[in-house]
């Protein structure tokens, strides 16, 4: 053999033995682990369109989702499963809080203590406040004006598991004419236009505008209509050119009337809106958060807590007879509404939470039992548009799921017995069982 031919053999071996050895030493990736699997036994499960009921029913949960939903004679539970007893217990869909502030600072000594609150020390007390709105079984919030893009960090976070808290929509912040009701203030179609599409681009998924003064203003009308027309439809319009909503603060038939006329989506409060408004907004299927809880008895507790002043309590006791009144006609004409507190969701207001005694106030003002326990789940799954991943508790859907122990669709009140929690499959709460809580 010639010596050229000799290399050329032996590289020719060599590329023989290489090829298997290379493939040898990339083994292939390891399967990933089986999602846990997790089966709520023997609890009753509310089925929120109908107000039907599964009786000794089986909720089985693989991973985030519920897979399987029906009565423990017709579901297997595998070996593997991690077992919850739910005897005695009514299960219903995670509640949902269309109007929430984890930032919230309101006038009075608290708040003037938060005056010079650093963004570092924000983002931290709303993560507190998520955390604590968790537990208090609200599953999914809708944030309408939060601080710098705090809400958006937040809402990151919990998504990376780095904090722990319910699913957020947010707003962004407040856009309103120089003066509103808020404080990232714009004038003129096209500086509206641009602070519109920076929230969009910071990921908000609605729009939030201030279309007449608050409560909690020093200056302004509630009863006014500060925008022109020209600024309420191109904001209107660049929101949903975005495929994003709008909602706005308002408390104006005025402003209302002007805002239906351009498409607006959804109010916040009504304090003072008239019966036509109302029946308009039922007609073109608009949304109302009523934040009714703000202006009721029951959260003067929480007033005297935060050192309101006397001048803010008086227009708290001003606006809560037209409020009170706005949301009884808005229930019997049948306008869309979605829960929505406007205080902490976790507050106590009336002997429970802000959250229940919204729905209770619902109940009070004319929905039945299933309605207000529908204005806590379905209605704002659908006003978000989320509805095939939330808001029932059907296979498919998240397992965002808490535990009552009184049946809700006979009273709301029942929603303040609440003392399980889970969300995406993970037990956050359990009063009953604390050794299957999620460590």
């Amino acid at each position: 053999m010639k010596r050229g031919q000799g290399k050329a053999g032996f590289a020719a071996i060599l590329g023989l033995v290489a090829a298997p050895l290379t493939a040898q030493a990339q083994p292939a990736a390891p399967a990933a682990p089986p999602a846990p699997v997790t089966a709520l036994v023997g609890g009753t499960v509310v089925d929120v369109d109908t107000g039907t009921a599964i009786r000794d029913a089986v909720v089985l949960v693989e991973g985030e989702r519920i897979v399987r939903v029906g009565p423990s004679a017709s579901i297997t539970v595998p070996p593997a499963a991690k077992v919850v007893r739910m005897d005695g217990k009514w299960l219903v869909p995670g509640l949902m809080n269309m109007h929430v502030h984890f930032g919230l600072k309101l006038p009075g000594a608290e708040g003037a203590e938060l005056i010079n609150e650093k963004d570092g020390e924000q983002a931290l007390r709303m993560a507190s406040n998520a955390y604590r709105t968790l537990m208090a079984g609200v599953t999914t919030v809708r944030l309408t004006a939060e601080d710098r893009g705090l809400d958006f960090m937040l809402k990151r976070a919990i998504g990376k598991g780095q904090a722990i808290g319910p699913r957020i929509e947010t707003a962004g912040e407040l856009i309103v004419p120089t003066g509103g009701h808020g404080s990232l203030e714009a004038d003129g179609p096209a500086e509206l236009s641009k602070v519109a599409r920076q929230q969009i681009k910071q990921g908000a998924s609605w729009i939030k505008i201030a279309i007449s003064g608050g409560i909690s203003d020093t200056h302004g009308d509630i009863a006014a209509a500060p925008m022109t027309d020209e600024e309420l439809s191109t904001i209107i319009e660049v929101a949903h050119r975005n495929g994003v909503k709008v909602t706005a603060h308002n408390g104006s038939s005025e402003a209302a009337r002007q805002a239906l006329k351009f498409g607006i989506d959804c109010f916040e409060h009504g304090y003072h809106l008239d019966d036509a408004v109302l029946a308009e907004m039922k007609k073109k299927g608009v949304w109302l958060v009523p934040t009714i809880v703000v202006s009721q008895p029951g959260a003067y507790e929480f007033y005297r807590k935060i050192g309101a002043p006397d001048w803010y309590l008086d227009r708290v006791a001003s606006t809560g007879k037209d409020h009170w009144a706005m949301l009884q006609k808005a229930i019997r004409l049948g306008v869309n509404v979605a829960l929505g507190t406007d205080q902490f969701p976790f507050e106590p207001n009336g002997g429970t939470t802000a959250t229940v005694a919204e729905a209770e106030l619902y109940q009070k003002a004319g929905m039945t039992p299933l309605q207000a326990l529908q204005a806590a789940t379905i209605r704002p799954a659908a006003m978000l548009g989320v509805d095939k991943n939330v808001g029932r508790i059907v296979a498919g859907q998240y397992a965002d799921i808490v535990a009552v122990t009184a049946d809700p669709t006979k009273d709301i009140s029942a929603l303040r017995t609440l003392e399980f929690v889970m969300k995406g499959g993970v037990i956050y709460r359990n009063d009953s069982a604390p050794e299957t809580i999620a460590r």
